[in-house]
């Protein structure tokens, strides 16, 4: 979860879905921005991560979902995380936004986000098991 749910949590979904074995993963944002950022949308594409099922959605779209972990990585998802109908863990890994900056700034994005993010949800997930 993030702000606009444009780049980073839409980078994060890719990712996770492509990278964590029986993990499936859903992005949103808390004011979505209702579109995907065209760099982010090729940087996934570059990584072989791109799906045409993400898209830019709001928090209400999936809050209904029994998730097992909820992360947000951006401190404004982070300071207005809701309350979930189901208790659910929450973590925190924050990136900075790379919107409205060049490709490069996604680049670094993609690369931190595999780095840490990945690690960090597996880790969670494998706690709560």
């Amino acid at each position: 979860m993030c702000t606009g749910n444009s780049c980073r949590s839409i980078i994060g979904e890719a990712l996770i879905n492509t990278f964590l074995d029986g993990v499936e993963a859903y992005s949103c944002g808390v004011a979505p921005s209702g579109r995907v950022n065209p760099h982010a949308k090729s940087i996934l594409k570059e990584h072989h991560c791109w799906e045409e099922r993400y898209h830019s959605k709001h928090l209400e779209d999936v809050i209904d979902i029994p998730f097992d972990l909820v992360v947000t990585v951006c401190d404004h998802a982070k300071e207005t995380c809701p309350i979930f109908p189901k208790v659910v863990k929450k973590i925190h890994c924050g990136f900075e936004d790379p919107d409205g900056k060049a490709y490069e700034a996604f680049e670094e994005t993609c690369r931190e986000i595999k780095a840490h993010l990945l690690p960090e949800v597996r880790s969670a997930l494998i706690e709560q098991s």
